[in-house]
């Protein structure tokens, strides 16, 4: 059944496959999710729990193919086949917020509710951003290296108080870095493709990304992969960056043109790169990786105790919601509750 029978009965497709399932199950973990929420929740369905299954289609699809609830991270595909194999679907919970893993739309079509945890984790991304801006401004890493091989260099850094940093992308977590930003002093400007314009909290909001490049000593990047901002940090977008800058990457890895980066940090043009996401993770050793400019973490920015509690207990309550036949509040698609159930 193609896209538009699925639009105009979302669950028909799924229904018709009903019969083939053999044995449901409530509620299906594909990742390496947990946490107090979620164990409530399995006081009041089913919950089966498989962390790896992300990695094996076949094992995936065993799981979605009974489940009423889906709860992944950022590795499981959620492809519109994936979908499609599942025919009792109501919702899908992602532990986190970038939804490029998730096929919304294939969702909304299907009647299927998506729900994320937009903002739960954006006081954790801030502060491993301005960490990382840190780190740089004071050759943290480059110090601690340097005493431990027995020298003791007091070559100096600098100081954020006083400097300008610049956010691109005025969501959740772009709000709060700007926050802490100002809270060191620092002039902050943003700007974002997507926002309506207007004020943003103590943000100078300009139209012009341009602008907002040539004045910043940190960029840091809170944009969502997709066609309009994959490759974004090219080689025009880090020669207009201030010579001394800094970039800040929590966002996503796609968004930067490595090779790119990679030149303007050999030729100077950026004086140095923080990056929590790579375009592969994990990216291996050499090139960036091991560029004595660059500062790299696992993709960890937005995992903390206090954000990963934060995370589930908002997706763990919004399954228990649609599951019980009621309303998704932190739903990103169409549907706050299932269609044609």
């Amino acid at each position: 059944m193609g896209v538009e029978a699925s639009v105009q009965d979302p669950g028909a497709a799924r229904r018709a496959g009903e019969a083939e399932v053999a044995e449901v199950e409530d509620v299906a973990v594909v990742e390496d999710v947990a946490g107090p929420a979620l164990d409530d929740l399995a006081t009041r369905w089913s919950v089966v729990r498989d962390a790896g299954a992300w990695s094996d289609a076949q094992r995936l699809r065993q799981l979605v193919g009974g489940a009423r609830a889906l709860v992944v991270r950022n590795r499981t595909q959620v492809t519109r086949q994936v979908l499609q194999a599942a025919p009792r679907l109501q919702v899908v919970a992602r532990a986190g917020v970038g939804l490029d893993n998730v096929d919304v739309e294939g969702a909304d079509d299907m009647g299927i509710v998506v729900v994320a945890a937009v903002g739960a984790n954006a006081a954790s991304v801030a502060e491993h951003a301005v960490a990382m801006a840190l780190a740089l401004a004071r050759d943290l890493v480059g110090h601690d290296r340097r005493v431990r091989d027995g020298q003791w260099v007091r070559d100096p850094g600098t100081e954020l108080a006083g400097r300008t940093w610049g956010v691109v992308g005025l969501g959740a977590t772009g709000r709060a870095t700007a926050r802490l930003a100002g809270a060191l002093g620092m002039a902050v400007v943003g700007y974002d493709p997507f926002e309506a314009p207007g004020p943003v909290d103590d943000v100078e909001r300009v139209d012009d990304l341009y602008q907002l490049l040539g004045r910043a000593d940190v960029v840091s990047l809170h944009l969502a992969a997709s066609d309009d901002t994959r490759g974004l940090v090219d080689a025009r977008f880090l020669g207009a960056m201030r010579r001394g800058a800094v970039l800040v990457n929590v966002a996503r890895g796609e968004l930067v043109d490595e090779g790119a980066l990679a030149a303007a940090l050999d030729e100077g043009t950026v004086a140095g790169a923080a990056l929590d996401v790579r375009a592969q993770e994990p990216p291996g050793v050499g090139g960036l990786t091991g560029h004595v400019r660059v500062l790299s973490t696992p993709h960890v920015a937005g995992i903390t105790v206090e954000a990963q509690l934060r995370v589930v207990d908002m997706i763990a309550a919004d399954v228990d919601r649609v599951l019980a036949g009621g309303d998704a509040v932190h739903y990103v698609g169409r549907h706050s509750r299932p269609v044609g159930r």
